[in-house]
């Protein structure tokens, strides 16, 4: 029952959940190109809709890279959805042709049904701050880094987007950080530092943060981490979804309290999102990326669900 399409490849998604609705928006490209990582460069932003987090219908498209031109024409990647003074503001990663798409933005589209979405502006809504995040220099590394917005409102009301990006220091191969800005109304940014420390991976991709057993959990997936890293700590040399648990939603995140969610060596899934399903539990979706021959998949499995084991957040034994 998987969310799989005949004519389309699958991966990065991110959920939006209106009453019972569960809303799942995708990277998507055609299956007929010549090589699944052009997926890439030939991307949209796909649309479906469960009930129940396994069947799924499929909407129109959310959204595709802008003409020719636009700060966005060249690529529209991962993003987030979070409902607002009655709207809904979808965060998103843009990329331009002119920069051959190697430099990172964050942009915004805004919906009042959830399904018909407007971009906001001509430009991106967020860049990175060179104080504390690496700028692009192809000889470190192969793009500039500033996308997979995960956004959420804390309790005193102000706004948070946590990204995927480099610090600008430190060893090239372990410089991936969790980037962070915040707001009062959604529109206007102000970037501060990383919420974590660089040390373990090149980058921290697709972040998400959940509440769950009174504590604060960073999810996020990798590839492996560098061979000097993965001797000293097993679990990051798995590709696959990863945590970093906390006391608040903006840590202290020690590497200490570092576990693996979900993964393995073949690097068979990849891209976990937790999500609250309509009776209260907690279900760990994410999309399948190897199968047994090497070959891509691309689409997203059935959930599993989730819970806090001590101070690890797990996946459990299905019911």
């Amino acid at each position: 029952m998987a969310l799989r399409l005949a004519d389309r490849w699958i991966w990065d998604f991110w959920h939006a959940r209106r009453g019972e609705e569960h809303h799942l928006f995708y990277l998507q490209a055609p299956r007929s190109l010549p090589h699944p990582d052009d997926r890439h460069w030939n991307v949209s932003i796909g649309h479906a809709v469960s009930s129940d987090l396994r069947s799924w219908q499929v909407l129109p498209d959310a959204l595709a890279p802008a003409e020719s031109g636009a700060w966005d024409d060249c690529t529209t990647w991962t993003g987030s959805v979070i409902g607002h003074d009655g709207r809904w503001w979808m965060f998103y990663t843009g990329t331009s042709t002119r920069e051959h798409g190697l430099v990172q933005r964050i942009g915004l589209a805004t919906s009042d049904d959830l399904v018909h979405w407007e971009r906001y502006g001509r430009g991106p809504l967020i860049e990175l701050d060179r104080r504390w995040y690496e700028e692009l220099d192809l000889s470190v590394w192969h793009d500039q880094a500033w996308r997979d917005p995960w956004v959420f409102q804390a309790d005193d009301g102000v706004f948070h987007v946590l990204v995927t990006a480099r610090a600008n220091h430190g060893d090239p191969a372990t410089r991936g950080v969790i980037g962070h800005a915040v707001s009062d109304d959604l529109l206007h940014w102000q970037v501060r530092p990383p919420v974590t420390e660089p040390g373990w991976f090149g980058h921290l991709e697709i972040p998400q943060l959940i509440q769950l057993g009174g504590r604060s959990w960073l999810i996020f997936s990798t590839p492996p981490a560098p061979a000097h890293v993965a001797a000293r700590y097993p679990d990051s040399a798995v590709e696959g979804t990863h945590v970093l648990g906390a006391p608040g939603p903006l840590g202290p995140f020690s590497w200490d309290r570092h576990h693996l969610l979900d993964g393995d060596a073949a690097g068979s899934r990849y891209g976990g999102r937790v999500v609250q399903n309509g009776g209260g539990g907690w279900q760990l979706l994410v999309w399948l990326n190897h199968d047994a021959a090497g070959g891509f998949v691309g689409e997203v499995a059935d959930p599993l669900p989730v819970g806090v084991d001590g101070d690890r957040l797990r996946v459990l034994p299905p019911r």
